[in-house]
């Protein structure tokens, strides 16, 4: 089971968090919403959520009821009167149907799978918000991830946003809505994403089955964020990896990760020179349990600061199809050198 296909396998009535925010955003009016914050505090199941109540045969404050047909319609990602705007690999990696040109075009391998909100999808969504609701409770368009809309597939939902129909509502979901354009962004009703507490947090991801150090241990190595632990955890990492991973990076360990995906690498590193960057300053690490020496010597500010920018550099770069076992060797060798910099 992939990442995503985790995320979306987690019951969201057993996250408190999210509950809780469903029964807020229900209260309250609005044609669109823009639910943003970083990754990992569930902007998809929350949009998810709002979606099904708002189409639900018999809501309640507390959202959907969950056994109506209407419920059961979006379970089985056959509802009528939901259009849900993502990636193609995103729908295909959580269940929902592609369109019928574009899973053609993609079974005769005429192209890949769009890692995009394509415009195509975008005009097909706008027809359909024009349409008559089928079932009688209007018609929802969910947009995620929200930030994978280019400027023209943007441009073609901002005059939707401008003047929706009257039986249509939207719901935007992002983890970086800055890469949305401000016309986008100034349209919806603006909705930021609670964090849970540590003790919450970790009580719901030991209902998802993992033990308690494990749970500890992914809180932090995912900044506190439940959903990030499950896509971690989804990967195939292990608890002693995170706790073994800077002292691998300080002796050039490239074997260590030579299964982790580049944009997971990528992502560690980020986190062990944030680490090593508040420890150059005298302030607690976040995601390790580091302490001056940890990984080696006491890398200087400068050193720091440039393996900061070429990793800044790296994550612009790392979906490209590069040699994947070149791009891990090179970026262990650069986390090594710099950690074993002298001042």
């Amino acid at each position: 089971m992939s990442a995503l296909e985790t995320l979306a396998a987690a019951p969201s009535t057993a996250a408190p968090w999210i509950a809780a925010q469903t029964r807020q955003l229900l209260a309250q009016q609005g044609h669109a919403w823009l639910l943003h914050g970083p990754s990992g505090l569930g902007q998809y199941r929350l949009a998810l959520d709002m979606a099904r109540a708002w189409l639900c045969d018999a809501p309640s404050a507390n959202g959907a009821c969950g056994v109506c047909k209407s419920c059961h319609a979006v379970d089985v990602r056959t509802h009528a009167d939901l259009c849900v705007l993502m990636p193609e690999t995103t729908l295909l990696e959580l269940g929902w149907p592609l369109g019928e040109k574009a899973q053609a075009d993609i079974d005769d391998k005429k192209r890949k799978a769009s890692r995009e909100i394509r415009v195509d999808a975008m005009r097909d969504a706008i027809e359909f918000s024009q349409r008559t609701s089928a079932r009688g409770r209007g018609k929802v368009v969910l947009v995620y991830p929200a930030e994978q809309m280019n400027a023209i597939t943007a441009n073609a939902l901002l005059k939707t946003l401008e003047e929706p129909p009257g039986d249509v509502r939207f719901v935007l979901a992002t983890e970086s809505a800055h890469q949305l354009l401000a016309t986008i962004r100034s349209r919806c009703l603006g909705h930021a994403m609670a964090w849970p507490d540590a003790a919450q947090a970790a009580a719901w991801l030991l209902s998802q089955g993992l033990e308690a150090g494990e749970a500890a241990r992914f809180l932090q190595a995912t900044g506190g964020r439940p959903d990030d632990v499950l896509s971690l955890r989804a990967s195939g990492r292990k608890a002693e990896d995170w706790a073994r991973f800077p002292a691998a990076m300080a002796v050039g360990e490239t074997a260590f990760v030579r299964d982790w995906p580049v944009a997971e690498l990528v992502d560690s590193l980020q986190k062990l020179c944030h680490d090593a960057l508040c420890i150059n300053q005298g302030a607690s690490p976040r995601f390790f349990d580091l302490k001056p020496g940890t990984t080696g010597a006491a890398p200087s500010m400068a050193a720091l600061s440039q393996w900061a920018a070429a990793l800044k550099n790296s994550r612009k770069t790392m979906d490209h199809p590069f040699n994947a076992g070149l791009m891990q060797e090179a970026l262990v060798e650069q986390a090594r050198s710099t950690l074993n910099s002298v001042d």
